[in-house]
């Protein structure tokens, strides 16, 4: 797993070009909107990279507020 990549969908970065109005192409780089979200696996509060769209459509659950990382 990469340290661009979401835990949940594995959206990662992409590739493409800047085109301006001459046509010139500048190669560029888009990166996700990752978050960091503590989960609980297995009884124990993980740190995680979560992309915003997962988080706000609720495919993981966020570990409560006031509990220590492991």
């Amino acid at each position: 797993m990469s340290g661009k990549e979401c835990y949940v969908c594995k959206k990662g970065v992409s590739f493409g070009n800047n085109v301006s109005h001459a046509n010139n192409k500048l190669r560029r780089v888009w990166k996700p909107n990752l978050q960091v979200a503590r989960i609980l696996i297995d009884d124990k509060i993980t740190k995680i990279k979560v992309c915003t769209r997962c988080l706000s459509a609720g495919k993981i659950q966020r570990a409560p507020r006031g509990t220590r990382v492991a």
